[in-house]
Parts: C-alpha cells; structure tokens; sequence
C-alpha cells in the first residue's frame, strides 16, 4: 500500500478472471457457450412460451405492452421453470398476475459439430392475460417441439398437441397442421394455429400452438386485450458438414477407379507382332499359296532349269 500502485502478475490476473466467471454463474457460461455454437456447431434455440400483447387501459388512452418469455435459451442451454408472473402499471392496482402455471414447463438446445436440436415440452398448463384472472385463456394436457438439424441431412421439424384442449372456458377439438376459430359471446375470440412446421435445406422451426388473442375483459381497469401467443417453439440450424462428406468430382473416363493403379500404356500397335499373326507380304503369298520360303524354292528351281537345258545343248551336239 503506502500509496504505492499494486500491480498483479498477469498469471494471477487471468485465474482472478478465471474465478469471477464462475462466479457470475450459470448465465454467463450459457452465453459464452452460445458464442461458440454459431460457428461450425450450428445453431439451436428452444422457447416455452413467448407473449406480445398489447393492453388496452379503461382509464387510460394508451396502450400496455405485455412482452414476456418463459424458458427462451439458445444452444448449449436449457432451462425449466414453470411459472411466469409479471406486473403491469395500471391493471389491478400494479399487482403480480399470473401469465403461465404448468407442471412441467421444459426447453433445452443443442449444438455440436454433427447435430444440432431444439427441443420444449409444456404439460398441465394455464395461460392466463390481464383482466381474466379466473378464466384461462387455454388449457393444454401436453404439447412439444423438436427442430433436430444434422450435418449433411435434411432439418426434422416436429410438433405435437397431446390431450384435450380448452380455450376460454370450451373445450374445443383441434385440426392438425389448420386454424380453429374460438369465439365467447362478450369475453372475445381465439384463433389457434395448430402445429406449424417449417423445413429448408438447413434449418428447421416446430411451434406446437400460436394463438391471436384478442379479449375484452372489461374488469380489473382492462378494456382488450389484443397480440400473439406462442407455446412450445423449437429451432436448429445446420452445423458445416465435414470435409469427408463433401462432394467429390467425378472421375474421368480413362481414369481408374479410386485405390486402383492405372495399367500400363499399351505399345503402338505397329511395333507388336502378336504370335500367329503375318505380315502383308506373308498374306499375298498364302492367297497364291506360297509362303516366306517360296522366294528361295524357285530360285533353286529356275538353276536347275537353266542346268538341265545346258546339259542338253551339250548332248545334242555330240551327237551332231
């Protein structure tokens, strides 16, 4: 001390660093590992539940946002909560409402180098809006979301509604993959989207249910309620496929197959004689029926002719 400036070894300072880390828990790690994911290991995020609502004041001519999440993280993360509460400036005097009760309220995200997955369950669930306190504005048994997307394959985007459902106090039966219209006489209207899913060549995004709300409480300083609802979302993005999987160029038609070694050039065909084979002289002597002794047989032939007709000559001359 003594007003002296304290310098710490930069070993210490990085396991000082190190430390406090560890220390900001939880969060800070899920967001260094978030980092990390979008690189080659993809992308994956994972949301139980998303609102944005705007609330309609009796005493006020402005509009209250109500913009919450329950469960949102992004790979590597997940989480599991299972209430939501939140306060709105003038709805029931500022007082805490309840928006989501659940029994089981999950979200989770991946993301490696081979594949990365999103993945949301929400079961015995009631989601509540400011000014109906009482009467949920849907009832679910259970619904899930899974986005998986592997390297080098097609996204898988799946999204299920299991049990009954209830919206605004009816229960109602729901279309796969369509719309139901859920209207209460003086309370409002639902609109439900039922399992949507969407795919592309590396991405992938399942939303097991996204409801238009729009309601007109009329208690509690509330006159409507109107937005978005989304409960249980998934999505992936694709990590880079290994170098290995990559496409290889085809091979040339004179090339050999990959691990086979290429045969030697062939001679040109005027230098090999294969055995057998005769040349163009040797084939105009068989037409004649000669071969390659013929030359020399009637070179032997015509001496002996030339003898005989010697030996003749001299014959008759002795005679004469």
């Amino acid at each position: 001390m003594n007003g002296n400036t304290f310098r710490m070894p930069a070993r210490r300072l990085a396991t000082v660093a190190a430390a406090t880390a560890l220390a900001a828990g939880p969060a800070a790690l899920a967001g260094a590992g978030t980092a990390h994911a979008t690189g080659d290991h993809g992308r994956a995020s994972a949301t139980v539940l998303r609102t944005g609502l705007d609330v309609s004041l009796l005493n006020k001519t402005v509009n209250v946002p109500l913009a919450v999440t329950l469960n949102e993280v992004q790979a590597p993360a997940s989480a599991e909560k299972t209430a939501l509460t939140a306060r709105l400036d003038g709805v029931d005097g500022g007082k805490p409402f309840s928006v989501l009760r659940a029994d089981v309220a999950e979200a989770k995200a991946t993301a490696t180098a081979d594949k990365s997955e999103g993945t949301t369950t929400l079961a015995r669930a009631r989601l509540h809006v400011p000014g109906l306190p009482l009467l949920s504005v849907i009832e679910v048994q259970e619904v899930t979301s899974t986005a998986t997307c592997a390297a080098g394959k097609q996204p898988v985007a799946d999204a299920h509604v299991l049990g009954p459902v209830t919206v605004l106090g009816k229960k109602v039966t729901l279309t796969t993959g369509g719309t139901t219209d859920v209207k209460v006489p003086g309370v409002g209207e639902v609109r439900l989207d039922l399992s949507k899913t969407e795919t592309t060549s590396r991405t992938a995004a399942a939303t097991a249910l996204e409801l238009k709300v729009s309601v007109n409480p009329g208690n509690l300083n509330v006159a409507e309620v109107d937005g978005t609802v989304t409960l249980a979302k998934a999505t992936c993005e694709s990590p880079a496929a290994p170098a290995h999987e990559a496409e290889q160029p085809p091979a040339k038609a004179d090339e050999p197959p990959a691990g086979q070694k290429a045969e030697p050039a062939a001679e040109p065909a005027a230098d090999v004689k294969a055995q057998g084979t005769r040349t163009e002289a040797e084939a105009d002597l068989a037409e004649t029926g000669g071969s390659s002794s013929t030359p020399y047989v009637a070179a032997g032939a015509a001496a002996l002719v030339l003898a005989g007709g010697g030996a003749l000559v001299l014959s008759r001359r002795k005679r004469g």
